[in-house]
């Protein structure tokens, strides 16, 4: 178990944080924006958590899964032995997205973030994933990553916005795009 005795450090207060293998790097360094956008994405998902009681449990699960990615990442290399994130995780995604795909209305135009307060924030959340995606690709073209940790990235990013769709057809349905503004619903 990790044993938190003190939040204040002052270890960080000249622009400078430690990773996991003691190294210190800038907190402006490609490894610490995408340690950070996994943070905000864990903080969103959190946030829907609190209106989504059907799916908290759920939702808890992945938190404690970004976490575990997030400990892949604090560590520079990638080491077999080390790696918290594997393709069970990733599968059981894929596995739970089709599953909730087949209950939603199929899709006939884009969807618009939006609908219910829980499908908005499913979208909200869904997008914070879909920028820890990108910032850890950037990463991964510069540093070694665990690369299971974009496929679980782009998986949860499907999974929330088919989630954000089931969320929303139990309230007000999908805001549909269309041309000129109108709002159409499903």
């Amino acid at each position: 178990m990790v044993r938190i005795d003190r939040v204040v450090t002052r270890g960080g207060d000249k622009g400078e944080t430690s990773l996991g293998d003691g190294s210190r790097v800038r907190k402006d360094a490609a490894r610490i924006e995408a340690i950070g956008a996994v943070d905000e994405a864990n903080a969103a998902i959190g946030w829907l958590a609190v209106v989504a009681p059907d799916h908290r449990s759920a939702l808890q699960r992945i938190q404690n899964e970004l976490f575990d990615l997030g400990a892949d990442l604090c560590v520079p290399g990638v080491g077999d032995d080390r790696m918290r994130l594997t393709e069970a995780p990733i599968l059981r995604l894929e596995e739970e997205t089709e599953a909730m795909n087949r209950g939603v209305p199929p899709l006939r135009s884009f969807v618009l973030p939006g609908g219910t307060e829980a499908g908005a924030r499913a979208h909200l959340a869904r997008t914070v994933v879909r920028r820890a995606e990108r910032v850890t690709v950037r990463l991964a073209a510069k540093e070694q990553v665990n690369p299971a940790i974009i496929r679980y990235l782009n998986r949860l990013s499907d999974q929330l916005f088919i989630l954000g769709r089931a969320l929303n057809a139990m309230g007000a349905g999908d805001i549909l795009w269309r041309p000129g503004g109108s709002d159409q619903r499903t």
